[in-house]
């Protein structure tokens, strides 16, 4: 299985295979794109910026041929979701990397990173997760595995630099 995360600062892959019901990491790669300094004031993403996400997706195409489309989940975020021309990024992508690019919401991404941090921190209780990414920062307070309050904000570490 492969996970990719397509962030405002950095695109990172993940690849795993489950053994006896635990994930096991056989490789990562992190690629620092810096995908939300292209963004204008108008949301407008620059080709600059498309041309460097694009160049990282066609590195991790050739890391993942042979993987079926179904074992490769790859989500973009805050800069792709915040890009009022996102489409012409996936356009360009779609050329060099034949899997599907959800751009998800900033609750979903809340909501994912919750239950990344569960997984690894499994202590039972309530909970508060902060991550400070490049372009938004998620706020999550949860009750065991349950998010209960899961915020996403405009102020991460690429979009305070800019301004």
């Amino acid at each position: 299985i492969a996970a990719i995360d397509l962030g405002s600062n950095s695109f990172h892959m993940i690849v795993a295979r489950i053994v006896n019901g635990s994930i096991q990491v056989l490789s990562r790669l992190k690629q620092k794109v810096k995908l939300a300094e292209g963004l204008d004031e108008n949301a407008v993403l620059n080709q600059e910026a498309i041309t460097r996400g694009v160049n990282c997706l066609a590195l991790f195409a050739e890391r993942l041929q042979g993987f079926p489309m179904e074992n490769v989940n790859v989500v973009g975020t805050y800069t792709l979701r915040r890009a009022v021309n996102n489409d012409e990024f996936l356009r360009q992508a779609a050329k060099v990397f034949p899997y599907p690019i959800n751009i998800i919401s900033g609750q979903t991404e809340a909501k994912t990173i919750y239950a990344g941090v569960c997984h690894t921190q499994p202590e039972k209780g309530r909970k508060l997760v902060i991550d400070i990414g490049g372009g938004s920062t998620e706020m999550i307070i949860g009750d065991d595995f349950t998010p209960l309050i899961a915020e996403s904000r405009h102020m991460g570490c690429v979009s305070f630099a800019t301004q």
